[in-house]
């Protein structure tokens, strides 16, 4: 029987609202910068593209987009995979709110329904956002549904992340990043990797790793 992903209810969905609020406040209070030593912008600015981020990084990870690419490509659209959870379900209303379309599912959970709408909105152009070790696991870990994804679609990953100033960890298994208003956030952007059509299974494990190496590089705390 197919998994239905759960949806909030109104609590929920107050509550989300509540978030994206308390994110956007906490955001125009930032310092940002970027590093991209290896020139991902121009690839990233010349079409759709597959954006990996650790999931402990989330919390900035939609500021980030339309800041940085919203900007420089009016317009542009962004899908991204949410579990099918509960608590996916808070996360894919705030994607909603910040104009992403939310694509519910995990390894775990409807994975493979997943990855044929995550490809189904890359053919319509949309850019597409994975958080390689979520939503369980183990942290800094990268999975293999990124590569697949990449390999299916023809996109390129990029690798992302950010590191903050003054922030505070969750007790969580990721130990979940909140900035703190007034921070700097120095954003950096990894090396492109591209993952052939006819990727053998070894292949694709060694693309995997190198995702996982060009991430924690980036910032794995």
């Amino acid at each position: 029987m197919p998994v239905v992903p759960q949806q909030p209810g109104w609590r929920g969905r107050l509550g989300a609202a509540a978030v994206y609020r308390l994110i956007c406040t906490v955001d125009a209070t930032l310092r940002y910068s970027m590093s991209d030593p290896s020139n991902a912008m121009r690839t990233i600015m010349s079409g759709p593209i597959i954006f990996a981020i650790w999931h402990n990084r989330l919390a900035l990870s939609l500021c980030l987009y339309q800041r940085f690419i919203i900007s420089a490509r009016p317009g542009q659209r962004l899908a991204a995979m949410v579990s099918a959870s509960r608590d996916g379900g808070l996360l894919a209303r705030i994607l909603e709110l910040f104009g992403v379309q939310p694509v519910r599912g995990s390894t775990s959970r409807r994975g493979h329904q997943a990855l044929l709408e995550m490809v189904g909105w890359a053919e319509q152009g949309y850019d597409l956002a994975v958080t390689p070790d979520g939503p369980r696991g183990p942290r800094c870990v990268a999975q293999q549904g990124v590569v697949a994804l990449a390999q299916v679609t023809g996109l390129s990953i990029v690798p992302v992340s950010y590191r903050l100033g003054w922030k505070w960890r969750a007790k969580s298994w990721d130990r979940f990043q909140i900035p703190l208003p007034f921070s700097s956030c120095h954003v950096c952007l990894g090396e492109l990797i591209s993952v052939p059509r006819e990727a053998s299974p070894a292949e694709r494990e060694e693309l995997r790793q190198l995702l996982e190496t060009r991430l924690r590089e980036l910032g794995a705390d």
